[in-house]
């Protein structure tokens, strides 16, 4: 049986994930430079779907805006 703190705890470990839109929203920045900065491993996206959408973690968004201020 799951306990009811085990499973808060395992929804806080998923990363949330952000929409193209979103990072860029966040970082200031147009879509294509996001685009890019994912092509070169500046701020690398994870890829979901058949169609391969990226969704970049709040996280790294974060840890970007931290370590570029």
């Amino acid at each position: 049986m799951i306990k009811n703190s085990d499973k808060k705890q395992e929804q806080e470990e998923v990363p949330e994930l952000l929409t193209l839109q979103e990072a860029c929203d966040l970082l200031k920045v147009h879509p294509n430079t996001l685009r890019q900065w994912d092509n070169n491993g500046t701020l690398p996206a994870i890829r979901i779907g058949a169609k391969r959408v990226r969704r970049y973690r709040k996280e790294d968004i974060i840890n970007y805006l931290k370590s570029h201020s």
